[in-house]
């Protein structure tokens, strides 16, 4: 919790930041020592998220890095809604000041920002829920095979379709295929067979059942030697992989798990310098 001092500042900047029309959603504010920091950091600063590894690989990484004065973490601030900050201990009062409008404007540009739209904004409840999940493998299958899954899927859990949020990727049923029931707004697909024109009276003498059925037959025996698979290119690796890939029910289920969370990580490596740079620019008005 922040000492009453911080509070009371932290009120004043949220004053000038609204009056400058600032939006954002609600901020709660947490203040950590460094070794807090470094934990909450090194799980991307998700308090509760599945086990693995890497996560005490990163957060050695970080404890060596502040202990040889490689680096310090500030702050840092949960796209979520409510949005969740965090504040080092071991700042002097001004830079806490600083900090707490750094991080107003970074929560109105992840309102804000259109790259943003698309993501959930409950994530740290859904973080929770995923690592409950994970668990439950883990108790379930064993921690070494679970965890060896996880390290296979951690290893392409970039290879989503950035802009898939934004594009319909997937072509809607624009026909009617064959051998299906027929709906009068939809015509029939290439693979069907065109009838020859006749009068009504004439066409099962000149159009007739069997050839047609034959004809169908004939038409999708050659479009099944030239299938490729998928038909068209896929971006969105882990979706095929989801949806095709010879998995078990968990493996499915934690595939997509990784895949849910690259989604909302993706916007945050696409406007890295914007928003730092938006969030720099409105300390900075807001501290002089």
């Amino acid at each position: 919790m922040l000492t009453p001092e911080l509070a009371a500042v932290k009120e004043e900047i949220k004053g000038y930041a609204l009056d400058y029309e600032l939006d954002f959603f609600e901020t709660i504010f947490e203040i950590l020592d460094f070794k807090q920091m470094n934990e909450v950091a090194s799980y991307t600063g998700f308090p509760n998220r599945y086990p693995h590894w890497r996560f005490g690989m990163e957060y050695q990484r970080m404890e060596k890095g502040y202990a040889y004065g490689l680096h310090k973490i500030y702050e840092m601030v949960i796209n979520n809604d409510p949005c969740y900050a965090y504040l080092l201990k071991s700042n002097n009062f001004v830079d806490q000041k600083i900090v707490i409008a750094h991080v107003y404007a970074h929560c109105d540009f992840f309102k804000n920002n259109l790259w943003f739209s698309k993501t959930n904004r409950k994530m740290m409840d859904e973080m929770a829920n995923h690592g409950t999940r994970v668990q439950r493998y883990i108790e379930r299958y064993g921690l070494e095979r679970v965890e060896h899954f996880l390290d296979t899927c951690l290893s392409i859990e970039d290879l989503i379709d950035w802009h898939s949020p934004f594009i319909q990727r997937r072509e809607a049923v624009t026909c009617e295929p064959a051998g299906e029931e027929k709906d009068d707004d939809l015509p029939p697909c290439k693979t069907d067979v065109q009838k020859l024109k006749s009068k009504p009276y004439m066409d099962r003498y000149i159009n007739p059942k069997e050839f047609l059925e034959d004809q169908r037959k004939k038409a999708h025996e050659e479009k099944e030697k030239k299938h490729n698979f998928p038909e068209s290119p896929e971006k969105d690796v882990l979706l095929f992989l989801v949806e095709n890939a010879p998995l078990e029910n968990w493996q499915r289920d934690i595939l997509s798990i990784i895949r849910e969370e690259s989604y909302y990580f993706a916007p945050q490596g696409q406007t890295k310098i914007m928003n730092e740079g938006w969030a720099t620019y409105w300390h900075s008005k807001i501290m002089t």
